[in-house]
């Protein structure tokens, strides 16, 4: 079981809370905050709880074990102190006696932000020593970082076998609690929708769905391979080759379960994307054209079905949604989850970002900032990340 940040015991102790501050960057701005304001009612919740000193720690980028300038959290810092109008002080690195001194300092500023923990390759290998350094600069450790926690780096994983007290902030206790809630649906009907790129990186998750759910919607380019599969005719559209013969076993699969398996019956198709698209009047694409939405139908079909879902699960936008000709498919079964009473899960940046660009994301119940977390805890895969936080028996 997790422990809850709300459970610890933190009062007058130095807090290491490791946040997922991996936010898209540009010319040293900050371009989206929603992993940093995800994160801020933990942050706000161990300050008022009289911390004595909160250490945030995350990594940003891929700067390959070295010091990089360009990917510092510096601009993190600046948001984060706008943020809970007080200073906070960034260390000059995440580990060293410098960053120690500055941890143990009690004349310091309340929060210090370390520097980006990739800076070190001991990070990403989950090297003992430099665990047990980061482990050195605090009493009490936090995780909210659950889009990391998929990987057994130090941060996430080595270093917390250092702590007796230890849990899960708030950001990472909903995430667990709302995915949870897929796999072991107290509420039913259960719907999951998927679509993305590829039937190859989603074939874990739809094997572990398919007994799990009620009705299962695919859109997207993966929904071209299933199509194929089926016989329909796919024009140009992408289509994997090597997925057809496991896209078929996926449907015999849903078909023994008695699992509704929906595809488009119409697309928006185009002779290529920077082009305008028309829709198609069924399931089959002209052999000059490739489809880069769900139809109007199909939209029509998904929202009318989701209308009487309790739970659903959203992973994969439905078409080609960051060009405006082919988002409309995304838009209108984003819209429909938002005036639904469905409780709405949505998983994986770019869906985030469809169902943002749809303006209905303050209308889901909740927006994951998993990522490849969210993907593996929903295949069934127990995360590093969640394991090492893990007590057994009463806390």
């Amino acid at each position: 079981m997790l422990r809850n940040v709300s459970e610890l015991n933190v009062e007058g102790k130095t807090v290491f809370l490791r946040v997922d501050f991996n936010v898209p960057m540009a010319d040293g701005v900050i371009t989206e905050t929603h992993r940093i304001d995800s994160s801020l009612p933990t942050i706000r919740f161990l300050l008022e709880e009289k911390t004595a000193r909160l250490v945030i720690a995350s990594h940003l980028g891929r700067p390959g074990g070295s010091p990089d300038p360009r990917w510092s959290l510096a601009p993190v810092r600046r948001y984060l102190e706008q943020s809970l109008s007080q200073p906070v002080q960034l260390a000059p690195d995440c580990v060293g006696p410098e960053t120690a001194r500055l941890a143990a300092d009690p004349e310091g500023a309340r929060v210090l932000l370390l520097e980006n923990l990739r800076f070190h390759p001991g990070e990403e290998a989950n090297d003992p020593a430099f665990a047990a350094s980061l482990a050195r600069l605090a009493d009490v450790y936090v995780d909210d970082a659950f889009g990391a926690a998929h990987r057994a780096h130090a941060s996430t994983a080595g270093m917390v076998a250092h702590f007796r007290e230890k849990g899960a902030g708030a950001l990472f206790s909903r995430e667990v609690d709302y995915l949870s809630r897929i796999l072991t649906a107290p509420e039913r009907p259960v719907a999951a929708i998927l679509g993305g790129a590829k039937v190859s990186d989603k074939i874990g998750i739809l094997k572990n769905l398919i007994p799990r759910v009620d009705l299962i919607l695919v859109g997207g380019a993966m929904a071209y391979t299933f199509l194929h599969a089926r016989g329909a005719a796919v024009g140009r559209s992408l289509l994997e080759k090597d997925s057809v013969a496991v896209a078929r076993e996926i449907m015999a699969e849903a078909g023994s379960s008695q699992v509704p398996f929906l595809l488009p019956v119409d697309h928006i198709a185009a002779e290529r994307p920077d082009s305008g698209g028309a829709a198609t009047r069924n399931a089959n694409i002209p052999e000059d054209r490739m489809g880069l939405d769900i139809g109007p139908g199909t939209a029509a079909l998904f929202a009318d079905k989701l209308a009487e879902a309790a739970l659903v699960l959203w992973n994969g936008p439905l078409g080609l949604f960051e060009r405006e000709p082919f988002r409309h498919g995304t838009t209108a079964v984003a819209r429909a989850l938002a005036t639904s009473n469905a409780t709405t899960v949505i998983a994986g940046g770019d869906t985030v970002a469809a169902v943002g660009l749809a303006g209905a994301a303050a209308d889901m119940t909740h927006l994951s900032t998993g990522g490849g977390a969210a993907l593996e805890f929903l295949e069934g895969k127990t995360l590093p990340g969640v394991r090492a936080l893990e007590v057994e028996g009463p806390v």
